[in-house]
C-alpha cells in the first residue's frame, strides 16, 4: 500500500498524518506532496523523515494506490489526470467534483457502497458541515424519511485554514493591547464577533457554502430532502456546531431519536440538558466522533424534532472522512 498526500503543509494536510497514525492506516510507503513554496520542508511520520516534493505534472504517482488531496479546488482540477492516470484512487478534499454525476459523494457511516463506482478514479469529500449533519440525519432517516431540514451552523476559524486559525489569536491578542486587529482571512474581524457570511453570496441570496449543503445533502442521502441553511462564522477554534431542525413524515419522539442516535455509527449521545451535559466546541476539539445533544420535539411542528451537534471540522469534517473511505475501499 502507497499512500500520497498533496497538500501536506496545510491544516488538513498535517491532520492527514496525524489521522493516518492515529488510526494505524496499513501502508508500506508515503509520499507527501505540495506547492513550490513546501516543496523541501520535511515532516516526521511514524518516526520517520519525509521531504515534501513540488506536485508537477509527471509520473510521480505511479505505482500510488490512494491519494488524498487537500490543495484547494484549482490544484485538483488541473492535476486530477497527473494523480490517477496510473490507477490511484484520489480522495479530494475540495469543492471541484462533488457534484459531478461520475464522481462519488461519501460520508461512509451514510453512503459507504457509492465509493466502489468510481468511473473517474475519484471519490469526493463532502463539505465540512454537510458531513457532520449527514451522519446525525441519516439516525433520523431511518426511523423515518426526512422531508425538510433547516439548519444554522456555527463554524470555527478551522473552517479557513491555518492561517485562519493563527489570525483569531493573533486578533486577540492585539485588542488586549489596545492595537488595531488585523483582518485579513476574513471579511471583518472575528474576535468577540459573529460574521452571517461563509463563502460568496449567490444569486438566491444563500451563500455557496449553505447551498452545498443542500445539493450535497441530497446527493449523499439519495433524496429529495429540502434543505435550507444559515452559515455563520464564529470566534471558535476548531470543531464546528450545527442547529438542525427537521420534519420527518411521520412523529419521530425524543426517545425514538435519542435511541437512534446512541446506537449510530460514528454518533457520540450527549443530551442530558438537565445536567448541563451537551456537546460543545471546547471539549469536542481533536475528537473523531459527532456530538449530539439538546433533543427535542419542535413545538413549532407536530412532525418536527431539533437538535444539536458538534464535530471537528478538520477531523471528521475532512481528514478522517476521507481516511475513513479509504479504510472502507481497503477492506472491500
Amino acid at each position: 500500500m502507497k499512500v500520497a498526500i498533496v497538500g501536506v503543509s496545510g491544516a488538513v494536510g498535517q491532520e492527514f498524518l496525524r489521522v493516518l497514525d492515529e488510526r494505524s492506516f496499513p501502508m508500506d510507503e508515503l509520499v507527501i506532496f505540495g506547492s513550490s513554496r513546501s516543496a523541501g520542508r520535511v515532516y516526521n511520520f511514524r518516526n520517520k523523515q519525509y521531504t515534501v516534493k513540488e506536485l508537477k505534472h509527471n509520473d510521480d504517482f505511479k505505482g500510488i494506490d490512494i491519494a488524498f488531496v487537500s490543495a484547494g479546488g484549482s490544484t485538483s482540477v488541473e492535476f486530477a489526470d497527473t494523480i490517477t492516470k496510473h490507477g490511484a484512487v484520489m480522495i479530494d478534499n475540495s469543492s471541484a467534483f462533488r457534484m459531478d454525476n461520475d464522481v462519488p459523494l461519501v460520508v461512509p457511516e451514510v453512503n459507504a457502497e457509492d465509493a466502489l463506482n468510481r468511473p473517474r478514479g475519484i471519490i469526493a469529500n463532502p463539505n465540512c458541515t454537510t458531513i457532520q449533519m449527514v451522519v446525525a440525519l441519516k439516525a433520523i432517516e431511518k426511523i423515518s424519511h426526512i422531508k425538510r431540514v433547516h439548519v444554522s451552523t456555527y463554524q470555527s476559524a478551522s473552517g479557513a485554514g491555518a492561517t485562519a486559525m493563527a489570525e483569531l489569536v493573533k486578533q486577540y491578542e492585539q485588542l488586549l493591547k489596545g492595537e488595531e486587529p488585523t483582518v485579513d482571512k476574513f471579511a471583518f474581524q472575528l474576535a468577540y464577533n459573529l460574521i452571517p457570511q461563509v463563502d460568496v453570496f449567490t444569486d438566491n441570496g444563500y451563500t455557496k457554502e449553505e447551498m452545498k449543503m443542500y445539493h450535497e445533502t441530497r446527493k449523499i442521502m439519495h433524496s429529495d430532502v429540502e434543505v435550507s441553511a444559515t452559515c455563520v462564522r464564529v470566534p471558535v477554534m476548531r470543531a464546528h456546531s450545527e442547529a438542525i431542525w427537521v420534519e420527518t413524515e411521520r412523529p419521530v419522539s425524543v426517545e425514538e431519536a435519542r435511541e437512534s442516535f446512541a446506537s449510530a455509527e460514528g454518533i457520540i449521545l450527549q443530551d442530558k440538558p438537565a445536567e448541563k451535559v451537551y456537546p460543545m466546541p471546547l471539549f469536542i476539539s481533536g475528537k473523531d466522533p459527532v456530538y449530539v445533544g439538546r433533543i427535542r420535539k419542535d413545538i413549532s411542528n407536530p412532525n418536527g424534532l431539533t437538535f444539536w451537534t458538534v464535530s471537528d471540522q478538520i477531523k471528521k469534517g475532512a481528514a478522517l472522512n476521507a481516511v475513513q473511505i479509504a479504510e472502507y475501499l481497503i477492506s472491500k
